[in-house]
């Protein structure tokens, strides 16, 4: 009851501040598992996405979120658990993947939303970046349905390197749910996963509006960096 009083509260604050304009939230179903699937601009985009859904959305998190020491570190615990539904998962090393899915899973399987960023990380330059298929996986693991959504001015709200928020206008766009029980039992097939990742990546970037680059986004940091070096 706490958190649903405080997500009212912070969703009043932001409806004042920001503004937000919300289309499609009736896409996503009011019971049973669902994936959210969503282009990520910035840190903050977790937290739209959860106070603008109805149903508490669930995402995985790196340890480093919740393990801060002192009043700012159980401070910060306490907010990305309660409000921002996240779950802490070391995802350093090989096995970070793996982890992630495992964890996806679970949530589903017990019927709740999980939201996911099939590019894996946040936009290096606000462009739409190819999607990794975990999203793919975690749909024909489970049978859930998967609503692409998009979160339009949050980079505006939240720009890289940037301290406090800047009041801006935020849009967050929901599609129609998308099912694969076409591909029922072929899960291990790479060329089906691709499919319905750039299926549900096509359907983001048709709401977000953005370019899209047929790149991973790490690669794409990973290039830009070198290239800083080497100047």
């Amino acid at each position: 009851m706490f958190r649903i009083l405080l997500k009212a509260l912070l969703g009043l604050l932001m409806r004042v501040l920001f503004r937000p304009r919300v289309e499609g939230a009736e896409n996503i179903p009011d019971s049973g598992p669902v994936i959210l699937a969503c282009n990520h601009l910035t840190f903050i985009d977790s937290i739209f996405l959860s106070l603008v859904v109805k149903r508490q959305v669930f995402f995985v998190g790196k340890n480093e979120y919740v393990t801060g020491r002192g009043i700012k570190g159980r401070l910060m615990a306490w907010f990305f658990g309660e409000i921002g539904g996240m779950v802490p998962v070391d995802r350093d090393g090989g096995h970070g993947g793996v982890a992630a899915l495992m964890t996806g899973q679970r949530l589903l399987e017990e019927g709740k939303v999980f939201g996911i960023y099939p590019e894996g990380t946040r936009s290096p330059d606000g462009r739409l970046y190819r999607g990794r298929t975990g999203v793919a996986r975690l749909a024909l693991m489970t049978g859930a349905p998967v609503v692409p959504c998009a979160t339009i001015g949050t980079d505006r709200v939240q720009p890289s390197g940037a301290g406090l928020p800047r009041i801006s206008q935020v849009t967050v766009r929901f599609a129609e749910p998308l099912r694969f029980a076409r591909y029922e039992g072929m899960g291990r097939d790479r060329y089906v996963l691709r499919a319905v990742t750039d299926e549900v990546m096509s359907h983001v970037m048709r709401l977000s509006g953005q370019e899209y680059v047929d790149v991973y986004a790490t690669k794409a940091k990973a290039s830009a960096s070198d290239h800083r070096k080497a100047a």
